[in-house]
């Protein structure tokens, strides 16, 4: 019989708990000290560690090598020219580290660089509109799912990157069960994500989301995210 407050692996229930209530880290860049300071205080409010705090896209990538966070909250326009230094960092990170998560957040809509980073492949990324950071419940709520590896489109993001495009077949040709995986992606959830919620395979969740596409008309190739595409339908008709 093990010892009070020591597990049969010899360690304390202390250690446990502490090893199984390790924090979220997270590198934060903006060049606005007023934004960059309440969302590390709000998050740090949640038990999240802000392991860095950063102005420019250089000090970003050197922080992330630096520390591997779970998770880079990152402004979009940042010095020295305010232009994209933001989500070319964010995307340099994603090439580099593509297990750490990156939550962009903007006053604006980039569209090359915002469909590169909402690829189809990409998992772990999220954009949302900086007024978002005022809707605390819902801004955590993004910051979890995208360090678990999810991915957090702001509707309005969504809406402005495709609204030049061509709209698409109707939802009505979809199955109960495809609705219900766009449901569950428009959430945010990543494919894994979607299996567990609705107790199905990974293979089943992928062959679904490939059914979609074909029947939304979404081809592989085309310039804007399959994926986000899709999105973009359940919110239009939901």
């Amino acid at each position: 019989m093990s010892e009070p407050g020591v597990t049969e692996s010899g360690m304390s229930e202390s250690a446990v708990e502490a090893i199984n209530e390790v924090p979220m880290r997270v590198v934060l860049a903006d060049d606005s000290v007023l934004l960059r300071e309440g969302v590390r205080s709000l998050l740090e409010d949640e038990g999240i560690s802000v392991v860095a705090s950063v102005d420019d896209g250089h000090q970003l990538l050197a922080a992330v090598a630096d520390t591997r966070p779970d998770l880079a909250i990152v402004d979009v326009r940042m010095p020295p020219t305010h232009t994209t230094e933001g989500l070319e960092a964010a995307l340099a990170i994603k090439r580099r580290f593509p297990d750490i998560g990156v939550l962009v957040l903007s006053q604006y809509v980039l569209r090359e660089y915002a469909t590169e980073l909402l690829s189809t492949e990409t998992v772990g990324v999220g954009y949302l509109l900086k007024n978002r950071v005022t809707d605390i419940d819902r801004f955590l709520d993004s910051v979890n799912r995208i360090a678990e590896g999810g991915t957090v489109i702001d509707p309005e993001v969504v809406r402005q990157l495709l609204s030049s495009s061509e709209k698409q077949n109707s939802l009505s040709a979809l199955t109960p069960r495809e609705n219900e995986v766009l449901e569950t992606m428009a959430e945010g959830l990543s494919n894994r994500g979607i299996a567990e919620r609705l107790y199905v395979s990974i293979s089943s969740v992928e062959k679904a989301i490939s059914s979609i596409f074909d029947k939304l008309g979404l081809h592989a190739g085309q310039t804007t995210s399959r994926r986000v595409a899709a999105v973009l339908h359940y919110l239009d008709q939901s």
